[in-house]
């Protein structure tokens, strides 16, 4: 069973119905006990940073994400993905969950709408498991307006928005965070989460 985690800030209707689709048993769930006994993890977000990782630190759910995140397949969804790393700058420096080494920044490219928001091909860095059985062109849709500042190694693809921003990054482990919305980006996204469920031991 795939714990989709319920903190109040998260799309998270639109994931359950897109692992139904794909006949991925889900919950949603704030449980700790049901968080701690299921088989994969999905953060997804949407919003602010400093007041996503509030409500996580009011629900008593940041420990126990940081542990259960080292033990089974985790995948953070846009803001649930920013949140998996250290620090991000969005309104004020804010600690985040240390999954992955890096910081959360604003996009400041120049004569470039912000938010970044549209379909975009992922062009990929290090190949991993979420990407098996992608097209050589694939697209993803993104809604944000900060982006990842991490190593190359965390990146498995990118997309070019003026830069290169980070769009799957991975802990070299078990935890994936996609900035796109996978469960909004058609045959694509479906297979990347798809790929998600393979990890299920």
């Amino acid at each position: 069973m795939i714990a989709i985690i319920d903190y109040g800030a998260g799309n998270i209707f639109s994931v359950k119905n897109a692992l139904d689709y794909l006949g991925l048993e889900s919950k949603l769930t704030s449980d700790k006990q049901e968080i701690r006994n299921a088989d994969a993890l999905i953060l997804p977000g949407v919003g602010a940073f400093p007041s996503a990782m509030k409500m996580l630190n009011d629900s008593g759910l940041t420990e126990i994400i940081k542990t259960e995140a080292v033990n089974k397949p985790f995948l953070g969804i846009c803001l649930g993905m920013q949140l998996m790393f250290e620090k991000g700058y969005e309104i004020e420096e804010c600690a985040g969950l240390g999954l992955i080494s890096g910081s959360v920044e604003r996009i400041v490219e120049q004569d470039l709408s912000v938010p970044h928001m549209g379909w975009n091909m992922l062009e990929v860095l290090n190949d991993c498991e979420l990407l098996n059985g992608l097209d050589a062109e694939s697209y993803v849709y993104f809604v944000h307006s900060y982006k990842a500042v991490c190593d190359d190694k965390n990146i498995s693809a990118f997309c070019e928005y003026g830069s290169r921003i980070p769009a799957l990054a991975y802990d070299g482990k078990m935890a994936y965070g996609a900035q796109f919305h996978p469960e909004k980006s058609g045959d694509t996204g479906l297979r990347i989460l798809r790929n998600f469920g393979g990890l299920i031991k």
